[in-house]
């Protein structure tokens, strides 16, 4: 079995210790090199291309992101940016995802054991998803089989069956995660002010849900912000899911719904997860919903969405010549919960389509 070979560039000794003994522990995984700064980490490059590169942001001699915008334009390599706790340099990760790296880590911190098992999780996974990315033409990785993981039933009951009662107003639920920052930019700034009001799960590390709505917002005509617990869904407003902790759900109040975000167990390996908010639109908002599930490695979303196509809503996936990673939208098509498979370029048309009455 190929492992997928990686590169660390941290300047703190601690850090490039613990993720080398992160990612070593998994058998999917072997780090060729760790390096201090980003030319110690030339030297390795022209000796040996890794699958993937971690890569910190600040650091002397050469940041992060000046690095990432040399390396994507001379040997482009899949990079995942790991990153301190810090809301203040969420901008700098985010024009980081802009200037062509594949996703974001949370730098490894001792605390709660059960805290610490999940980081170690999401980061083994992250850099297995990021092997996968597409950056220019397709890269091939056989990883590792993934650990047992629970489904939406350990946050919510299946849907009834019930036929759910019309509405005048659609809710559109969208689920991304590898690739998605982009993806979800491109569509939203295709949509209208007067758009149906969209929930949106993005799988990101905890702070940077906020800053990523806030850069969202400066550049649609639609509202987007981050997601609290009794928002109301409504046209020309977008919910981004707060990442880290919590499930955001969707629930219906009378006529009207709002967002329930609520803590709860990891769900196909993430939180908040893209089958709970599926299951959630399934149970209380049926044909008077939309699910569109987008570029992501694994499959969370995927059952969430047929359950919303049996509940009679309509269905969308991205598809596989525009998706970072065809992993999450590959498995729904599979699975024969999707209505319509699309480009990227097209997803927000197909999205106002469905949602005509």
């Amino acid at each position: 079995m190929k492992k997928v070979r990686v590169l660390i560039i941290d300047d703190s000794a601690s850090v490039r210790q613990a993720m080398t003994s992160i990612l070593s522990a998994d058998p999917g995984i072997e780090v060729i090199a760790a390096a201090a700064d980003p030319f110690a980490a030339a030297r390795y490059i022209q000796n040996e291309l890794p699958d993937v590169i971690t890569l910190d942001v600040e650091m002397p001699r050469m940041d992060g992101i000046t690095f990432l915008r040399r390396l994507m334009t001379q040997c482009p390599v899949p990079v995942v940016m790991c990153s301190s706790l810090v809301e203040d340099g969420s901008e700098t990760l985010l024009q980081a995802l802009e200037a062509g790296a594949v996703d974001i880590i949370l730098k490894p911190r001792m605390g709660v054991a059960d805290h610490l098992a999940e980081a170690h999780l999401h980061i083994c996974d992250t850099v297995r998803g990021a092997a996968q990315a597409r950056l220019g033409k397709h890269r091939s990785v056989t990883t590792a089989q993934p650990a047992k993981k629970l489904t939406a039933d350990a946050v919510l009951p299946p849907p009834t069956g019930r036929a759910m009662s019309r509405t005048t107003e659609m809710v559109v639920c969208i689920g991304a995660s590898t690739g998605g920052t982009e993806a979800l930019r491109e569509v939203l700034e295709a949509l209208p002010a007067n758009a149906p009001g969209i929930v949106v799960v993005q799988h990101m590390p905890e702070s940077f849900t906020k800053a990523f709505a806030k850069r969202l917002n400066t550049l649609c005509d639609v509202d987007v912000k981050e997601a609290e617990d009794g928002d109301t869904v409504m046209r020309g407003h977008v919910l981004i899911a707060p990442g880290g902790l919590r499930h955001t759900m969707v629930e219906r109040q009378g006529a009207r719904y709002v967002v329930a975000v609520k803590e709860g167990p990891l769900v196909s390996r993430h939180r908040p997860s893209v089958d709970v908010l599926f299951r959630s639109a399934a149970r209380n908002a049926g044909a008077n919903a939309v699910g569109i599930i987008m570029t992501g490695m694994g499959d969370d979303g995927a059952r969430g969405l047929l359950e919303m196509k049996q509940a009679g809503a309509r269905t969308i996936a991205q598809d596989e010549a525009t998706s970072v990673v065809f992993g999450m939208p590959k498995e729904a098509i599979a699975r024969g919960a999707a209505d319509r498979v699309a480009p990227l370029g097209a997803i927000a048309r197909e999205l106002l389509n469905a949602t005509v009455r």
